[in-house]
């Protein structure tokens, strides 16, 4: 069984050229900017030091570890060297354009290297189904995690961060950060996962889904087009779920008066019209003040993730200070007055 590749009948064509021809090059505009393709490597080897050849059929399913509407992910053993993987199978049948489509996604996804995101190394076309190989978290997800300890959940949010900061330094967006997406392993190493891929899976499988990710956990100018004069800015859209997603872990709930499974109205209310939730008092000023600065309504007031990375709830390890950083205010506009 072999990756998927896209089609070579191209490169074999004979070259034509007219010197004396040329056409202006269109201006690109860089605020909407995009990761391009990366042209297909000479092999399926996944990229980093530990780089192996893996052929699909010594691949052997253990177990299910997840399941959605688009797919199913297992747990498979590379019987070859008796490493463990996770295997996502999504369902569906799918033109070459969108295999070809998501081909060249592959290929960004695949020199992605960074601890706190989850490895992507390959994928295969299998009896119709394309079968995604990541790495594989033996921790399961941060899903229904309670996290009241202000220093264990500097450190997560301090991993994530990185992961985010990375990402984004590529041009690469998340677009559905929530804590399901988020997976830990036994050495407590917290890795972003589901992205990319999935972005183009979601709209391909669904013509009639234009957006995507969850929307509890979705910024309001993006749930709500008017908001924001209908600019949406998804780097700072992660930011936003991002702030929810750890503020749900020290409440051990999600942190609108909403059931996160809620009905969509419902929802969009909450997050919409309503006030940015607020740490309780009870939490340090610090980590009320760093959870304040990811849920801004305005989304140019949000701080970036390479700035979270410098807040003093994240580079003093968590509450216990005394005071919000005298500096912080230098580093964007402050956000609204916290209690005392």
């Amino acid at each position: 069984m072999r990756p998927i590749q896209p089609p070579s009948g191209t490169a074999a064509r004979k070259e034509r050229r007219r010197p004396d021809l040329s056409l202006p090059m269109p201006r690109r505009d860089t605020s909407r900017a995009v990761p391009l393709p990366l042209p297909p490597g000479p092999s399926s080897a996944p990229s980093g030091s530990d780089s192996i050849l893996i052929n699909f059929s010594e691949l052997e399913r253990a177990n299910r570890i997840g399941s959605g509407a688009g797919g199913t992910v297992y747990k498979v053993l590379h019987k070859p060297t008796g490493r463990l993987y996770a295997l996502k199978v999504i369902y569906g049948n799918h033109d070459d354009a969108v295999r070809l489509q998501i081909c060249r996604e592959i290929q960004i996804l695949r020199d992605v290297d960074n601890p706190n995101v989850v490895k992507c190394h390959d994928m295969f076309d299998h009896n119709g189904e394309i079968q995604v190989l990541l790495e594989f978290m033996d921790g399961g997800s941060l899903e229904g995690k309670h996290i009241a300890n202000e220093r264990a959940l500097s450190d997560l949010a301090r991993q994530i961060l990185t992961g985010l900061a990375y990402l984004h330094r590529r041009h690469i967006v998340h677009r559905d950060i929530k804590p399901s997406n988020l997976l830990i392993n036994n050495r407590n190493q917290v890795k972003i996962a589901d992205f990319g891929v999935s972005r183009i899976l979601a709209q391909t499988m669904d013509p009639c889904n234009s957006s995507v990710g969850t929307i509890a956990y979705m910024s309001p100018e993006r749930i709500n087009t008017d908001l924001n004069q209908g600019k949406y800015d998804a780097y700072a859209g992660d930011i936003w779920s991002l702030g929810v997603s750890i503020l749900e872990f020290y409440m051990g709930r999600f942190p609108f008066n909403v059931h996160r499974a809620g009905d969509w109205a419902s929802l969009m209310w909450a997050i919409c019209m309503s006030q940015p939730p607020e740490a309780p008092p009870t939490a340090s000023r610090e980590f009320r003040h760093f959870i304040s600065c990811c849920l801004q309504r305005e989304p140019n007031r949000r701080m970036s993730a390479a700035q979270l990375l410098q807040h003093p709830f994240i580079s003093g390890n968590g509450g216990g200070q005394t005071q919000v950083h005298q500096n912080l205010h230098t580093l964007l506009p402050p956000p609204r007055p916290l209690p005392s």
